[in-house]
Formats: structure tokens, C-alpha cells, sequence
């Protein structure tokens, strides 16, 4: 949860305030990477991955766990960040699809396309849940792809959310003014 004061900061410190959160965070500490940059409208999110000897693995390529690792939560952090504190977003399901050895440094751009936001709002609008999935490449400099990660991400009303885990099918009817059956 943040504090109530991140609010109130400018776009631009809260994305300094996030970059920074996310590199001292211990999870994503551990995965070796490091946010390099997170736009102030938190729509774009780009991360670094050395290859270093904590993510080499025995032959001396980059670990495949941190390549997976290293992209577990921007999406919905970023989600999280432009919808509010209103709604629900968690990580569904995710795969990866190794293509080569990483044998050098690799950068992963995460970014929302123009209108996903108002796409989402209106869809919740409607359903009050939906899932998307973002699918993002882990590049070396000169823009080869080493590895495509592809997330899905489930995103609901808080109040849908905790009508549906707590009272079944009910949930709908309550939220549409109908008593439930």
C-alpha cells in the first residue's frame, strides 16, 4: 500500500520514488536487476539485467530464473499505479519462451499501449473483472531477443472482488442493485 502522501508528490518524483522502491525491494534485489527508468505517467518501465556471477548459471549463461524473475510485477505495479486503489490486480498465469544463451547484459521495455487504461475502465465498467496479457522481450543493446515473456494479469472492483471470494454468485446482483436470489 502506499502512503498517503505519495500522491501528493509530482509524476516525476513518484516515479523516482517507485524506481527506487522497486531496486531496494529484496524479491526483485535478488533477481539481479535493476529499474533504470519509470515514466511519469508509469506507463513504461525499463529494466537491466547484467550478467553477473549471481545470475550465471553452470555454463555460464544468464540463469533462466532470473530472466523469468526479472519480470514478475511491472505489469502490475504499473497497473495498479494508473487505475488506483480501488481495484484488484494480480498476476494470473505467466510462461516463458527461451530463444538463445544470454551470455551478456539484457533489457526488458514493459509498456502499456496508449488506451489500455480507458480500455480496462470500460471493460470494468461493464464486467468488473477482466485479465489481460502483456508480452515483453528480453533484448541485449543491439536488440536481440534472448527470451519472450508473456503475463497475464487479472484486474477487478475491490468491491466485486471481495463480494465474489466471500459471497459466490451473489456478488453481481448486489453490485447491480438487485437483491441477491
Amino acid at each position: 500500500m502506499k502512503p498517503y502522501w505519495f500522491k501528493n508528490l509530482s509524476p516525476a518524483w513518484r516515479a523516482r520514488l517507485m524506481r527506487v522502491g522497486f531496486n531496494l525491494h529484496p524479491a526483485f534485489r535478488a533477481t539481479g536487476g535493476r529499474v533504470m527508468h519509470v515514466s511519469p505517467d508509469f506507463q513504461h518501465i525499463r529494466i537491466k539485467l547484467p550478467l553477473l556471477r549471481r545470475t550465471r548459471n553452470i555454463v555460464g549463461s544468464m540463469y533462466g530464473g532470473s530472466l523469468f524473475a526479472v519480470t514478475d510485477g511491472a505489469h502490475p505495479t504499473m497497473l495498479m499505479s494508473a487505475l488506483g486503489a480501488d481495484h484488484i490486480v494480480w498476476d494470473k498465469a505467466a510462461s516463458i519462451r527461451f530463444r538463445k544463451p544470454a551470455y551478456t547484459t539484457l533489457y526488458v521495455d514493459f509498456r502499456l499501449p496508449p488506451g489500455e487504461i480507458a480500455d480496462i475502465r470500460e471493460i470494468l465498467a461493464r464486467d468488473h473483472e477482466t485479465t489481460r496479457t502483456y508480452t515483453v522481450e528480453l533484448k541485449d543493446k543491439d536488440g536481440v531477443v534472448y527470451a519472450v515473456v508473456e503475463r497475464t494479469i487479472y484486474i477487478a472492483d475491490k468491491k466485486f472482488y471481495k463480494q465474489k471470494n466471500t459471497g459466490g454468485d451473489k456478488c453481481l446482483a448486489s453490485l447491480e442493485g438487485e437483491p441477491p436470489p
